[in-house]
């Protein structure tokens, strides 16, 4: 019978397991549901805070497609806990980790070693082990970034584009936007001293990097053929705020693609004043759905990960029913 008939009983699975692969059949038994047995395998996303993490639903719909009997799980994790339980973790066979604010720099130091990618960003959001069993670092964030426009066939070759932000996140875009073929990438600071410090990190980053103050970026908008907010200005609970005023908005050329990190609401007050604009749109569901799969490719070294799935039940978690914040 369906597990409707139970409903408390679907409540419960659903609660523990973080997702739904379909209905749940009752025969014998409790059978045809997802089990945790002493064979499942750990993997989690670290952090602090981490409760509001949406990768537990997405990771563990793609783990169930994909057969494996492991478990994602959301551990919060403060900054003078973070050696311990990176230690922890590893003594107990945890499959691999995923890494976000604010540890993705302080990680580094307690790992064996990073890929270069992670050491040209100087940030790791993905912990997996070698081969002698020790912890490795990587970052996903770029792949994160990249994925969406390449799926749908944007060319940026010769091109400019513009990061609102300075922060850790624009690192990774920055560096997304010089693999896209970007001729020119201008980052947009509100504090002088913030952004050259930016800059002068990030110069290896991406060729013809340059820096613009916010007052001053009425005169590199029109320019644009890419703009990516970076910052959390628009983040639920504040969904009126926007990095840009609607006026700013409007000096757009109609042909520029403007991404949102973002994506609680769905869509930001940016994305849709771009959008009235006769703007392309992509909102940061997409990325983190990108980067998480990457991840996923990466611990279980299999290409079949379904990236549409993982969409889907984030797409649906996020409806204005159920919307909550994601990592």
């Amino acid at each position: 019978m369906e597990c409707a008939a139970y409903p408390a009983l679907e409540q419960s699975i659903t609660a523990r397991c973080g997702f739904r692969t379909g209905p749940l059949n009752l025969r014998n038994g409790i059978q045809d549901m997802v089990v945790i047995s002493g064979e499942t395998k750990l993997l989690a996303v670290i952090g602090d805070p981490v409760r509001h993490s949406l990768s537990p639903l997405i990771q563990n719909t793609a783990i169930a497609q994909l057969g494996l009997d492991w478990l994602y799980l959301a551990l919060p994790v403060s900054g003078e806990d973070l050696a311990t339980v990176i230690r922890g973790l590893h003594a107990i066979g945890t499959v691999g980790l995923n890494v976000t604010i604010p540890h993705k720099q302080s990680v580094i130091s307690l790992l064996s070693a990073i890929t270069p990618v992670a050491q040209r960003l100087q940030s790791v959001n993905t912990l997996y082990r070698l081969d002698n069993g020790q912890w490795a670092g990587t970052n996903t964030d770029l792949a994160g970034f990249v994925a969406p426009l390449q799926q749908r066939g944007v060319e940026m070759a010769g091109r400019n584009a513009l990061v609102l932000g300075c922060g850790g996140s624009a690192r990774a875009v920055v560096a997304g936007c010089a693999t896209l073929g970007c001729h020119h990438v201008w980052v947009a600071g509100r504090q002088p001293e913030r952004l050259q410090r930016f800059l002068a990190s990030s110069a290896d980053l991406a060729d013809g990097l340059t820096g613009v103050h916010w007052s001053d970026l009425g005169a590199v908008l029109p320019t644009m053929q890419l703009v990516v907010n970076t910052t959390p200005v628009g983040m639920a609970p504040n969904h009126q705020a926007c990095p840009l005023t609607e006026q700013q908005v409007q000096q757009l050329n109609p042909d520029c693609l403007v991404l949102d990190i973002i994506y609680t609401p769905r869509p930001t007050q940016l994305l849709l004043w771009a959008n009235a604009h006769g703007c392309a749109t992509i909102d940061g569901l997409e990325m983190l759905v990108g980067q998480g799969a990457a991840a996923l490719r990466l611990w279980s070294q299999r290409e079949d990960v379904d990236e549409d799935a993982m969409l889907a039940i984030a797409t649906k978690a996020l409806s204005p029913s159920k919307a909550s914040q994601g990592r």
